[in-house]
């Protein structure tokens, strides 16, 4: 199972990883099983815990961040009760299970805030919906010009993105339909992001160099902004990555690869900033018809403009103050 260690320690950060348990199940094949979340982590919550305190032990922390599916309340509590860290904050978008944090998280569109009302303590701050949304600072820089863009909509450039992996080939799926039922103009331009450890990227390069449009494959970039920027349309998964699209107005056809990015898509959807594709089998199917449609300039604008409006990229700094805010509370 992949992880982000090394592009972390190149960033700077110190970094400890934790041993992963012998016969770990690799999650990603599972995602759509929620009942299965417990078993990502491949130890007990308290082994985790100790495990986690001995890392922090030396010098404590004011705030310790958690974001696991697996990680609940009784994890939260052992953290607490043994020093480690000050506050916690807990990052969730299921709302199906108790935290004791002191913050939390839930960045989707369309949650209800009293939807925690039974799994919080009472002196817990929540922060929900996409105005929390936790987005590198490049999607704030590059907002202006990404709307202002926008005004004169025309579909010239698509940007295709279904994550790093890419294991189950969506791109390809994506690229086979492009092909085969498309009557898009080809003068069209593909800009095409993977990963350099997808296990497709191969055949997809192949399938780039067969198309009747322009098409380039790039690997590991570390622009994506700009190039969501540079976008008329997104082609790509249902994640947190909808919120980097949303900042800068990107209308997107989204693709449900995770039963936990159903719900967050069909709220992008109800609100006109999103198509969605329930299924990877639904993409030879819907996504010619989807293009046709948003190749009219009015229905690139409408759904460029409801997309901007959900979150304006300030999201993390928001979180910041609030986490300030607490933490000085807590020295007076």
């Amino acid at each position: 199972m992949g992880h982000l260690g090394g592009l972390i320690s190149q960033c700077g950060f110190g970094l400890h990883l934790l041993p992963s348990a012998p016969g770990t199940s690799n999650h990603s094949e599972r995602l759509d099983l929620e009942e299965a979340y417990s078993d990502w982590l491949g130890v007990s919550q308290s082994q985790d815990a100790r495990e986690t305190g001995d890392v922090l032990a030396t010098d404590g922390v004011d705030w310790l961040v958690v974001d696991h599916y697996a990680l609940d309340a009784c994890w939260e509590q052992e953290v607490i009760t043994a020093g480690v860290a000050k506050h916690i904050l807990a990052i969730d978008n299921l709302a199906n299970r108790k935290h004791i944090s002191r913050l939390l998280l839930d960045q989707n569109l369309g949650r209800e805030i009293d939807a925690y009302d039974f799994l919080l303590p009472e002196n817990c701050t929540r922060l929900i919906g996409p105005s929390y949304a936790l987005l590198r600072e490049e999607f704030t820089n590059w907002r202006e010009l990404s709307l202002e863009r926008r005004k004169a909509p025309k579909l010239r450039r698509i940007l295709i993105s279904l994550g790093g992996v890419d294991k189950d080939n969506v791109t390809g799926l994506v690229l086979e339909a492009l092909a085969e039922g498309s009557s898009l103009s080809h003068k069209l331009e593909l800009d095409i992001v993977m990963g350099g450890g997808a296990p497709y990227l191969d055949q997809v390069r192949q399938q780039a160099l067969e198309l009747p449009f322009r098409a380039e494959v790039n690997i590991n970039v570390t622009n994506m902004a700009e190039r969501m920027c540079k976008a008329d349309l997104a082609i790509g998964a249902a994640g947190g990555t909808a919120w980097e699209r949303c900042c800068l107005g990107l209308p997107t056809v989204l693709l449900i690869l995770a039963e936990n990015q159903a719900s967050g898509a069909r709220a992008l959807e109800r609100c006109g900033a999103a198509c969605v594709i329930e299924r990877c089998e639904g993409v030879a199917r819907n996504l010619p018809q989807l293009l046709k449609d948003l190749s009219k300039p009015e229905n690139l604008g409408a759904m460029a403009e409801m997309s901007a409006g959900v979150t304006d990229g300030f999201g993390t700094s928001r979180v910041v103050k609030c986490m300030s805010r607490i933490s000085g509370e807590s020295h007076a």
